[in-house]
């Protein structure tokens, strides 16, 4: 007995070692990969989680300040702990983590403020696992396929990472590289989620987040074929290409596979960067000509500007001219930038609500890191450039069309309208919380009508605090509103965040402009099921004169806003005149 004891702790052991060296040589291998270490995390976690809700919330009068004030602390734990799950078993949750960052006012703000953070610390693959991906895709090294190849990647996401590098015939692109583990665990992952979902939801009964487990069952094989991502990216170039502020960068289908995707690399600064734009003097030809016929004596001194009349009372006074004068060239400055973010903010609204409203073909990812801003090379305009094409939404008729309708009654304040195109969509008599979800206004803004006032701080809280008190309905909405909408959802948080960044949120061109695309895009709908000419041709007039009583509205508008900007100016040059 002895004998075969030793015999087998001997075998164990030259196991144990040649194990030991093995998983210390192959770097390639990690332990927070097995399937074991990121189970039992994910369970512990839950477990933390719910334990703490139960037990911290229980002694506390429900709705009281007390109770309030102790759920913000439980929701910031265990938002925090979350996040560290995400960011420990990487991959599929990070991007699941991600989702729930996006979804601003449908979600406690503890949450999304601290999963948004999963957006820039994304783990980073080893240039040996990035090697290999491309080995095993493309049959060749590196060196092979190109002249150079930077080690360091540009960006590092859930999925993926993107290296700039410069083709032997030297056109300098973007390589897209998988992590290379991501494939195979996703499919255990989206199970594991669902696992712990069904168990939260025998603790919490009013815990519906089935969606998210749906969502990321549909959506994340696509995100994982790159080829799908070229093919989008394609579409929308084309679908768009009527828009000469957007640009998508081209595919290089030789070198592109379902883990690697090769594109033309093109430069520019996160949509939500005002100091880049204003570095770079980023701003519209449109923009840029009537500030300078305004801003003559920047230059010059020259006659018809109110600054200018300020400025060159007494030459005798250099120093306080020279003074004045650079007080009012920053203020210009200052003014240009602020037009030419309007305008970015703009276009980006006309590019999403041609792809929701008139096309059914959304791209679903608009964060900050996916939408940057540049000056066109050739023309010296402000261009968007729409990256990460693997996310993307397609509706169905019936639903772009209800939609379509839904917004239009929002936007012209119908109110009952509004109550049947969110029950046709699902929201039954939850319908008054659908509205404030979609346009993220208090119910009170919805009723008024949300393009007579821009959002309030006061608003924006309390649309955030109602996140955290209406959870259970909203999550109930969530589960029975149509698979397609909560992309859709997703997508309007994101947008909403960057114009709230850029300030430009909730302004009345949006609304204008997302009323424009529903007319013809109902219009169209209408002209393609009738046979009468007639009706075709009264169809279109009604079109055209609704498009143009939008046009005049919004002429209307700008006059009104150049009015004002005259009269700031005269104003500040009127408060800080030169001495004499």
């Amino acid at each position: 007995m002895a004998r075969k004891a030793l015999k087998l702790a001997s075998w164990t052991s030259m196991a144990l070692a040649a194990s030991g060296i093995y998983f210390y040589s192959n770097k390639y291998l990690d332990p927070n990969d097995f399937g074991a270490v990121r189970v039992g995390r994910a369970v512990a976690t839950t477990a933390v989680i719910s334990y703490d809700y139960l037990t911290s919330l229980k002694s506390v009068p429900y709705g009281s300040e007390e109770y309030l004030q102790l759920r913000s602390k439980v929701h910031l734990r265990s938002a925090r702990r979350l996040c560290e799950l995400c960011c420990a078993n990487r991959g599929t949750f990070i991007k699941v983590g991600q989702h729930l960052g996006a979804l601003d006012y449908l979600l406690p703000e503890e949450y999304t403020s601290t999963l948004k953070v999963l957006h820039s610390q994304a783990p980073q693959s080893s240039m040996q696992e990035i090697r290999q991906v491309i080995r095993e895709d493309l049959g060749k090294e590196i060196h092979d396929l190109f002249q150079s190849f930077d080690d360091t990647p540009l960006g590092t996401a859930s999925l993926a990472q993107v290296h700039k590098a410069v083709l032997h015939d030297g056109r300098t692109v973007a390589v897209k590289v998988q992590h290379p583990k991501v494939r195979a665990q996703s499919s255990k992952d989206i199970l594991l989620m669902e696992v712990l979902i069904l168990a939260v939801k025998q603790l919490f009964p009013e815990f519906e987040f089935m969606w998210l487990v749906d969502e990321a069952k549909k959506n994340l094989p696509l995100e994982l074929d790159f080829l799908n991502e070229g093919r989008n990216a394609e579409k929308v170039s084309q679908m768009l290409k009527h828009f000469d502020f957007l640009k998508v960068p081209r595919i290089h289908w030789d070198l592109s596979t379902e883990r690697v995707l090769l594109m033309e690399f093109v430069d520019g600064g996160q949509v939500n960067d005002r100091d880049y734009m204003e570095r770079n003097k980023i701003d519209v030809n449109e923009v840029r000509s009537r500030a300078q016929g305004c801003c003559a004596g920047e230059r010059g001194l020259g006659q018809g500007c109110p600054g200018s009349a300020c400025v060159s009372r007494s030459s005798e006074k250099v120093s306080h001219l020279l003074s004045a004068n650079d007080f009012l060239s920053s203020y210009h400055v200052q003014a240009l930038s602020a037009l030419a973010i309007i305008e970015i903010s703009r276009h980006l609204g006309k590019m999403y609500s041609e792809m929701i409203f008139v096309n059914g073909f959304v791209h679903c990812d608009p964060h900050p890191g996916n939408v940057l801003v540049r000056k066109h090379p050739g023309t010296g305009k402000a261009e968007i450039v729409l990256l990460d094409h693997g996310l993307y939404q397609v509706l169905t008729e019936e639903f772009r069309l209800n939609y379509c309708h839904l917004w239009q009654s929002l936007i012209w304040t119908d109110m009952k309208r509004v109550k049947e195109y969110s029950q046709r969509l699902g929201a039954g008599d939850l319908y008054p919380l659908f509205a404030c979800m979609l346009t993220a206004r208090s119910w009170d803004s919805v009723n008024r009508g949300i393009s007579q006032a821009p959002v309030t701080a006061t608003e924006d809280l309390e649309i955030r605090n109602n996140a955290a008190n209406y959870l259970p309905q909203i999550s109930h909405l969530l589960n029975h509103v149509p698979r397609q909408m909560l992309l859709i959802l997703k997508t309007n948080d994101l947008l909403r965040g960057i114009e709230a960044a850029l300030g430009t949120r909730a302004s009345a061109s949006s609304f204008l402009n997302m009323s424009r695309c529903c007319i013809r895009a109902l219009a169209e709908h209408k002209k393609k099921n009738t046979c009468s000419f007639f009706r075709r041709t009264q169809i279109s007039f009604s079109e055209a004169f609704n498009l143009w009583q939008i046009n005049l509205h919004e002429l209307i508008l700008r006059v009104k806003g150049l009015k004002l900007a005259d009269r700031v100016l005269a104003l500040i040059c009127w408060l800080f005149p030169a001495p004499l």
